[in-house]
């Protein structure tokens, strides 16, 4: 199938394309690399009379260390995220996450504003902001705000952004000393949406003791979910005496929103998300020990 008819737009700022957005409302919607939006488009899942895309807007592409912290253009795509040795460095959670993503194709068009607006809850990206606290910067006809990862994703395909607001860039903090970082997913093909996956960060004081926790689990339900009572629990105890099954275990245990789909049914998707958690875990004490 193809896509219904739309006008096309491609405006060269990133303030033309909001004032485009916030012109036509409901009826147009932002195009950046169209790894979600052209599938939809071509089944009529989703119908648009106007479409506004992004590729000419070069201030929303780009990378940049600023203090202690990292800032990704919303227009970047996921590809020129896996090769910075920028984001490898001080965001390795992030780079350890872009591989998992899709197939090269994707990875060439895709951006990772697109992805963090798509809020799939299986989608790599949204797990990995959420787990690190990241803030997303978002541009409307009133200015600039800034959303903290915490508060941005709000469903199933949904988010905090208001109808006219176009995300700009996302600012990621560098990792500190003493931190490991892991991500896990089982998919039945590579490439395939996660049936569950985990990211974990964590940062040790100089006593070992755990200074930072936090657990992420995603695609067990319609958003990417934060483990906060288990992150709670297990700051400023001793890392050495966790153990990852138990964790991991802790962790599922909250998970409220696993639903069965065509991967299986809960208690099977419970048992691969737990060792998801549980390797994950491992992964990122290891990391934070030993470096």
């Amino acid at each position: 199938m193809k896509p219904a008819a739309f006008d096309y737009y491609a405006p060269a700022t990133a303030e033309e394309a909001v004032a485009l957005l916030s012109e036509f409302g409901d009826d147009a919607k932002f195009i950046a690399g169209g790894q979600s939006l052209m599938p939809m488009l071509n089944l009529r899942l989703a119908v648009f009379e106007h479409l506004v895309d992004l590729r000419r807007v070069d201030t929303l592409r780009g990378i940049e260390v600023r203090g202690d912290s990292v800032w990704i253009g919303a227009g970047t795509t996921h590809s020129a995220v896996g090769r910075s040795a920028q984001i490898r460095d001080a965001v390795p959670l992030l780079s350890r996450a872009t591989p998992l993503i899709g197939h090269f194709q994707i990875r060439n068009r895709g951006t990772i504003g697109g992805s963090i607006a798509h809020a799939d809850g299986a989608a790599e990206y949204p797990a990995v902001v959420l787990t690190l606290d990241a803030e997303i910067e978002a541009l409307s006809p009133r200015g600039t705000r800034t959303i903290p990862a915490s508060q941005f994703f709000t469903g199933m395909w949904s988010t905090d952004l208001a109808d006219d607001e176009l995300i700009t860039g996302i600012t990621c903090p560098a990792a500190p000393a003493h931190s490991g970082y892991a991500i896990e997913e089982f998919t039945r093909r590579s490439g395939d949406f996660a049936v569950a996956g985990a990211a974990v960060a964590l940062t040790l004081a100089a006593d070992s003791t755990i200074e930072r926790c936090a657990i992420t689990t995603f695609g067990l339900g319609p958003t990417a979910t934060r483990a906060t009572a288990v992150e709670q629990a297990v700051t400023g105890l001793a890392v050495a005496g966790q153990e990852p099954e138990t964790v991991a275990r802790d962790v599922l245990d909250g998970v409220e929103a696993i639903s069965a789909d065509l991967h299986g049914p809960v208690e099977y998707r419970k048992r691969v998300g737990t060792a998801m958690v549980a390797r994950a875990w491992q992964r990122a004490v290891e990391e934070a020990t030993h470096g």
